[in-house]
């Protein structure tokens, strides 16, 4: 399988994986920010009677977050189509 055919074959998985991703890390962040901050709702950038260092630390901390769950989800599936076909996804 030539490398064009191999990466438009996993791009439908690829973008399965991000949504799952996307919901995930969304799930964990509301958590973590539950715990951390001690407040249900992290803020928005436009909200008006938040500090700016609580927004950016908010931003910050979700935008790790699903930098990390983005690459296992990703990793993860790439190591799955391995398994199944015998070859790495391009």
């Amino acid at each position: 399988m030539s490398k064009a055919i191999n990466r438009a074959a996993y791009k439908p998985v690829g973008v399965l994986l991000g949504l799952a991703a996307g919901t995930l890390a969304g799930a964990i962040f509301r958590q973590v920010w539950k715990i951390t901050a001690g407040d249900g709702e992290a803020p928005s950038a436009t909200d008006e009677d938040r500090a700016w260092g609580e927004i950016l630390a908010a931003a910050a901390l979700q935008g790790a977050i699903f930098a990390v769950v983005r690459a296992a989800v990703d990793r993860g599936g790439a190591v799955g189509v391995r398994r199944l076909t015998g070859r790495w996804p391009q």
